[in-house]
């Protein structure tokens, strides 16, 4: 069996991201991949501006109580005249300082009289005035290549008068479940029957990421079939993701359907749960094949999966952020394999364990706000720093 981490590094040494890029408008782009990097075509802000609602002036002028006549006003958006020597500006938050003010003195600190201001704060030079380029400078990289672009970043490019970018194609992904004994919600259940709950968890999975999902059902524990909606799967798509039938049960068909259909360079590795994850191609076409309980497919596309999707699509930065954080739980028995345990913050921000951490309790992930990564042959007693994953919004 492989390691988690060697298997971490099979499947991103494996991702090639996808070719095609298109173009969007920046109000489209949340969520998608930039291609190429960004940079500035002008200062932000781009030119020295008031951080306060007050008065410009020169700090040469200020004696304390001050009065100086109020010779404009200035409101964002205008274009001021330069300030004579011995008055004052009336001047508002976000608007540009004049020339020869080298200070703003807000308005809390200044009494208005008439056309005049009394000036009660002796200000130092550049205070309360943001200096053209301060936030961003003309010809600097923005933002890098390979950036997954957030609500942030938008606005980030907005400010310098972005209006499309480029980015890496969505990544099209087609999906199949195996197993005779699930079925699709809606329709009632006969004995020995599950609905199929691992279809839903996958497409919100893949719809966070931004992936084009084609989804083709639950496919019958037949090996023929299987080999068939493989290769329906492959045609026209960057990755095969199937769910269950990677195990050793005879009624698993999936492992020696890719084997015929293409080749299976992975399929066992020491995690728990999710054991039975199986890497390889279909024609050419990337396969990867998750197990089939719920718990052990969402752990292994947390972990494994995701990655290696975020890869394909171009991102730079895909590996699982941990922290450490306090355990407020107690893990006694040493397991052989690395183990993802399904836990939450409290209020006193340590970590809670889910009690049950059974590889079908599907409930211990809805609950869950992150996943503690326990190495091999580790107990945990409460107290102890752990490797806590939080699993990020819409997980």
């Amino acid at each position: 069996m492989l390691s988690y981490e060697q298997a971490l590094q099979t499947l991103l040494a494996a991702a090639t991201p996808v070719v095609g890029r298109e173009t969007v408008d920046l109000l489209a782009a949340a969520g998608r991949v930039l291609a190429s990097p960004i940079r500035a075509s002008l200062d932000v802000p781009p030119a020295d501006n008031s951080a306060m609602d007050g008065y410009a002036l020169r700090v040469e002028d200020v004696a304390p109580g001050a009065l100086l006549e109020v010779s404009q006003r200035i409101p964002a958006g205008s274009a001021p005249v330069a300030l004579r020597p011995g008055t004052a500006a009336r001047i508002f938050t976000g608007a540009p300082i004049p020339l020869g003010a080298n200070a703003v003195v807000m308005q809390e600190k200044c009494i208005a009289e008439g056309e005049a201001v009394r000036v009660e704060h002796a200000p130092g030079v550049g205070e309360n005035i943001r200096r053209a380029g301060e936030d961003i400078a003309s010809g600097s990289v923005v933002l890098s290549a390979g950036t997954r672009l957030g609500a942030a970043h938008l606005g980030l490019l907005a400010s310098i008068g972005v209006a499309q970018v480029e980015v890496f194609a969505r990544l099209r992904v087609a999906v199949f479940f195996t197993g005779d004994e699930l079925v699709t919600p809606g329709a009632p259940l006969r004995s020995g029957q599950i609905y199929n709950s691992n279809r839903y968890v996958l497409h919100g999975l893949l719809g966070a990421l931004g992936c084009v999902v084609t989804d083709l059902g639950i496919v019958p524990d037949d090996l023929g079939a299987t080999r068939s909606a493989l290769r329906e799967a492959a045609v026209g798509h960057d990755l095969v993701l199937t769910c269950g039938g990677v195990s050793v049960g005879e009624e698993d068909h999936v492992k020696a359907a890719v084997i015929t259909e293409g080749a299976l360079e992975t399929w066992k590795i020491a995690i728990k749960p999710g054991k039975p994850f199986a890497l390889g191609r279909v024609g050419e076409t990337p396969f990867i094949g998750l197990p089939g309980n719920p718990v052990s497919s969402y752990a292994t596309f947390l972990m494994l999966a995701r990655p290696y999707i975020r890869r394909r699509q171009g991102e730079t930065e895909v590996l699982p952020q941990a922290v450490q954080a306090r355990a407020d739980f107690s893990w006694p028995k040493a397991g052989a394999l690395r183990e993802f345990l399904r836990v939450r913050r409290n209020q006193a921000g340590g970590l809670e364990l889910f009690p049950k951490q059974g590889s079908g309790v599907l409930s211990s992930c809805a609950w869950a706000d992150g996943l503690v990564s326990n190495p091999p042959g580790q107990i945990i007693q409460p107290g102890d720093l752990v490797s806590y994953i939080p699993l990020g919004d819409g997980l």
